[in-house]
């Protein structure tokens, strides 16, 4: 279709097809839910404890009651359980010096007793005894046996569900521990998405939500035609970073975030991404902003008169300004960190900030701005007066920053060194600079200036990046067109190479140099992922060597990698190197990598294995196809694991 077509249908992805797209993502139904019903429907841990003191509503009947007793359930067995060991620990030092030396394995509760006998305790206390009872066993389990699971598994999908339903906790429990393997595939292999997420909310609903947030990610980055866009989200979700582990209610709220933020704002302009992202409740609990209180505030003013009446007059902690949105406002998101501003523009950002909140967050409220809490009369931000006026304050602010030329360049920087290389030369950067301000902050012009600057195809810039361990894992399934049913294999791949998607700890996100990528240990695990990919070993993820299995998760027929067994000798490795490099790297290997896959193929292929060498009679057609499916994997994982695949 030709380079530029190609580029603008990338940078109008609405205009490409997404039907096999969205096929895939019907299997993560809740993923289009709103954040208030999926904190709703599947509770988070806080929410269950809300419920669990009767703090928080319980649904009446059906499913979503069993997931919150089923909650609840676990949650007081959780709580019994600390309380049962921290009596234990208030024991240990009387017990010790009553019981020095004696290396008898008494249980917990002789010993309990034996100390009490000790301090001249006429018996247990109520903790005690609770604690011993507990000790040995807790509740009894109904124990499933194989024909009690066979005929649960029998039933049809709706009444199967039914049947999980209807079981308590310890039952339900008890039953998903007696399952082996194949019997935990085959409990939700034939249910609609729907019921697969109830199974899986039985079990744990909050976990639910943060796997399946991760695995549409990976689904949309190895399937989506929008391919720019894709990376444009994981950019962004970056230069943006909210850390998905901050409470209980992160993983929700970051469903409606990359859903309803950052993706359909990518291609954009900054400004409306930017304010998107101020008002987002997922950027405003992790960094605090939602609990930044003016300190002329009428909510403390209130505070401080309170706090006189109390004794010892003291004031809450909580109450208070927080700076952390301001200061990452300028130095992450806009300005950089030598961008022209100053510890006192840090401050009177915060003070504007005052108000922006969360409404009900342990609920999945949206945006509130609280006029108590906002900071009343003029701040001064960069030299600029900023009247007061309220929420619109924040607003005028986020406008002043998005168009600052310390931002354009800040934001083409950044751009440039994801796209092109680790140290962009200036002149790229200021001609991204200038298309920044010319066109308002437009980011699709920005990309249009970059892709299309000599800097970007100058040869220096060919595989001048490593890829980040989502870049490897992602382009490694696209190159084996693998067919992905299940995404935790990949989930778990990238914690082992250091990347977890919504992973990064500090609001920076994750360094895009590549230096941060290489190292003898991280090369070790993308060499195991690339070989156990390749040869079909992670669950749930096909790849189609063979014109028999190629036929994808949604009926769509796929290209096999390994046409039929020509009649004759079969290929040499040499000649299956050739063939397979061809399909899976972009650009070819140099001599020295070839050779080091050849060697490494010889070394590791099966000695009961025959070589791929020609020979004077062919082997049996079965046993030829067997064969070479067999050591094409090994030849492909190498290859895959390769520096030139590596790099990008």
């Amino acid at each position: 279709m030709g380079l530029d077509r190609w580029f603008d249908a990338q940078l109008h992805p609405e205009r490409l097809d997404r039907s096999d797209l969205d096929a895939r993502l019907a299997q993560f139904p809740a993923m289009q839910w709103s954040t208030e019903d999926l904190l709703l429907r599947l509770p988070s841990n806080a929410v269950i404890r809300q419920a669990m003191n009767g703090k928080a509503p319980i649904p009446a009947y059906g499913a979503p009651h069993a997931i919150y007793e089923n909650g609840i359930a676990r949650a007081q067995a959780k709580k019994q359980e600390q309380e049962r060991k921290n009596v234990l620990d208030a024991k240990k030092p009387e017990m010790a010096s009553a019981y020095a030396g004696a290396p008898t394995p008494a249980t917990e509760r002789t010993m309990m007793a034996i100390g009490a006998s000790m301090s001249g305790e006429a018996g247990n206390s109520e903790a005690e005894t609770m604690a011993a009872g507990s000790a040995e066993s807790g509740p009894a389990q109904p124990a499933f046996d194989e024909t009690q699971i066979a005929r649960i598994l029998a039933l049809p999908p709706k009444q199967r569900v039914v049947r999980l339903v209807g079981m308590s906790q310890p039952e339900f429990d008890s039953f998903r521990r007696a399952l082996k393997p194949p019997q935990r595939a085959a409990l939700v292999a034939d249910l609609a998405p729907s019921l697969k997420e109830v199974v899986a909310a039985l079990d744990n609903p909050q976990n639910l939500v943060t796997g399946e947030l991760t695995a549409q990610r990976l689904t949309r980055d190895i399937y989506s035609k929008a391919q720019l866009q894709e990376v444009m989200t994981d950019f962004w979700l970056n230069h943006f970073n909210v850390y998905l582990h901050k409470n209980d209610e992160t993983p929700y709220y970051l469903v409606a975030y990359e859903r309803d933020v950052i993706r359909p704002l990518a291609l954009g302009k900054f400004e409306d991404l930017l304010e998107a992202t101020a008002h987002s409740p997922a950027m405003l609990l992790y960094l605090d902003n939602s609990s930044s209180i003016g300190p002329d505030s009428q909510a403390a003013i209130r505070a401080r008169t309170a706090a006189t009446r109390r004794p010892g007059g003291q004031r809450s902690a909580a109450l208070g300004l927080n700076e952390n949105y301001a200061r990452e406002l300028m130095e992450l998101h806009t300005l950089g960190v030598n961008g022209g501003y100053t510890q006192a523009d840090v401050t009177q950002v915060a003070r504007v900030f005052t108000g922006w909140s969360v409404d009900r967050p342990q609920l999945g409220g949206g945006f509130n701005f609280d006029e108590n809490r906002h900071e009343p009369g003029v701040k001064r931000v960069l030299g600029a007066k900023i009247k007061e006026n309220g929420e619109r304050e924040g607003r005028e602010v986020l406008h002043l920053l998005a168009t600052r030329p310390a931002t354009a360049r800040f934001i083409s920087r950044k751009l440039a060194i994801r796209f092109a290389g680790d140290d962009p030369p200036r002149s790229l950067v200021d001609r991204m600079a200038k298309s920044y301000l010319s066109s308002g902050g437009d980011i699709a012009a920005v990309l249009t200036t970059l892709f299309h600057s000599p800097e970007f195809w100058n040869s220096g810039a060919y595989r001048a990046k490593v890829k980040t361990p989502l870049e490897f894992v992602v382009s490694a399934v696209r190159a084996t067109d693998a067919d992905t049913q299940n995404q935790q294999p990949l989930t778990n791949a990238l914690k082992e190479m250091g990347m977890p998607l919504y992973g990064s700890v500090p609001p920076t996100g994750y360094n895009w140099q590549s230096s941060t990528w290489v190292s003898a240990g991280a090369l070790v695990n993308r060499m195991n992922f690339a070989l156990s990919l390749a040869a079909n070993r992670l669950p749930g993820i096909a790849i189609a060597w063979t014109t028999q299995q190629a036929e994808d998760s949604i009926g769509n027929a796929t290209p096999s990698l390994i046409p039929s067994p020509p009649p004759g000798p079969m290929p040499s490795p040499q000649a299956e190197e050739a063939r397979l490099e061809s399909i899976l790297v972009a650009g070819s290997v140099s001599d020295s990598t070839r050779a080091a896959v050849l060697d490494q193929f010889q070394a590791q292929i099966l000695p009961e294995a025959e070589p791929l060498a020609p020979a004077a009679k062919p082997l049996d057609p079965a046993k030829a196809a067997a064969q070479l499916e067999k050591q094409d994997q090994l030849l492909a994982g190498l290859l895959l694991g390769s520096p030139e695949f590596q790099r990008r």
